[in-house]
């Protein structure tokens, strides 16, 4: 069964990326190319119900279309960093350029850094303006224009046509190697949600009233039965129940039904197996008997407990700690480290390498505090960091609590 996938970016650029990803057996490229990046996140809105996964010529379209909230797929962006600076920096010399007098955008200075000292270039005249939320084409060819004469490196056709009249200016594409490396990160992610998506995800339901459950049953695109000492087992997979409690972090029928019940409590299990997942669902419904009369919790593998709220989370600015420290199994001190760590980076994406730096911590505790904040919908993952060297890419992550 193949998979369709929407590669984004602008005109010059698509078709390449494109033919790359289709040289894949089972991927068909939906080519979706822009005028200018701005128009990213409306071009992913208008076709979000086509494709089943999305590919980026560049991380410029794809956080504006991730800031804009309009990524419901899996997504990755071909990275132009190690290998693909590297070639620019050779074609650049051989045009005549001093190379170790650049200006350079959207790719961090981490990144070229580890590039110029990979190749035995100083960086002393090198300067970078790495990709940030508030960067615009306009503010980039400001940046360019300043610091007197000397070559660009560019990763965005917008500020390229502006500077090519008047500055000597390159543009970064993607090589097909950053392509394929971008594709199969894509499809592993892909495959990864496809059989979350199928897990199976069993409800134990306490009511005094049945009125309503059939209905609530069908909404999770489940089916509802009775179960041992008054108890309604609802079973359906985690696809549903994910859109259902947006992103497992509230279950509005816990109010619907506490109209004709005042009794209401709901526990959740994902797990590989039946068994597994009942197995999960009864520690979950323990746990809601221990909170109250109208509780319900999610409980998945690693002793991971998620307490699901009757409405939505409030504004993350507003939020309590305590409360959140309750939903995700966290202690309000870690999560005011975490607050404290975002607001050091400026609420930059952070690595689970950083998130253990920050907390003194081992990155795979990091890790799986990363892991429950994601599930509660307080963090994202945002990409991946690659520092131009061999060794496995490191997982970003923004922090939304």
């Amino acid at each position: 069964m193949g998979i369709v996938i929407g590669v984004v970016g602008p005109h010059d650029l698509v078709d390449d990326v494109a033919a790359t990803c289709e040289e894949q057996p089972g991927v068909t490229a939906l080519r979706l190319d822009y005028d200018h990046e701005s128009q990213a996140p409306a071009i992913v809105e208008a076709h979000s119900s086509t494709v089943e996964g999305w590919l980026f010529t560049g991380i410029v379209p794809y956080m504006l279309a991730s800031d804009a909230e309009a990524l419901t797929r899996p997504a990755a962006f071909v990275d132009y960093s190690g290998a693909t600076l590297l070639t620019a920096l050779v074609r650049l010399q051989h045009e005549g350029q001093d190379i170790t007098r650049l200006s350079i955008d959207t790719i961090s200075a981490a990144d070229v850094h580890a590039t110029f000292e990979e190749a035995g270039l100083p960086t002393e005249q090198v300067r970078t303006l790495p990709y940030r939320p508030e960067m615009t084409s306009k503010k980039a060819v400001s940046f360019h224009r300043r610091g007197g004469d000397h070559a660009v490196i560019t990763c965005l056709s917008s500020v390229h046509e502006a500077l090519r009249d008047d500055m000597h200016v390159l543009r970064l594409a993607p090589s097909v190697h950053s392509v394929r490396v971008a594709l199969r990160q894509l499809l592993l992610t892909a495959e990864g949600q496809a059989q979350e998506d199928a897990q199976i995800a069993l409800g134990l339901i306490e009511v005094d009233s049945e009125e309503g459950l059939l209905r609530e049953a069908a909404a999770l695109g489940g089916t509802l039965a009775a179960f041992r000492g008054g108890t309604h087992l609802l079973v359906t997979t985690r696809g549903p129940l994910a859109d259902a409690t947006g992103g497992f972090s509230c279950l509005p029928m816990l109010s619907r039904l506490t109209m004709t019940s005042q009794v209401v409590r709901v526990g959740f299990g994902l797990g590989r197996s039946a068994a597994e997942a009942e197995s999960l669902a009864r520690r979950a419904l323990a746990r809601a008997r221990r909170i109250g009369d109208v509780a319900a919790v999610l409980s998945l593998r690693a002793d991971t407990d998620i307490v699901l709220e009757s409405v939505g989370a409030t504004p993350a600015g507003e939020q309590n700690l305590s409360v959140i420290a309750r939903r995700v199994g966290l202690s309000v001190p870690t999560l005011e480290k975490l607050l404290e760590a975002r607001e050091a980076a400026g609420g930059e994406p952070l690595t689970t390498r950083e998130i253990a730096e920050r907390l003194a911590v081992q990155q795979r505790t990091a890790r799986r505090m990363l892991h429950r904040l994601e599930l509660a919908g307080l963090a994202e993952r945002t990409g991946n960091l690659t520092s131009g060297t061999s060794g496995r890419p490191l997982t970003l992550y923004r922090l939304t609590l």
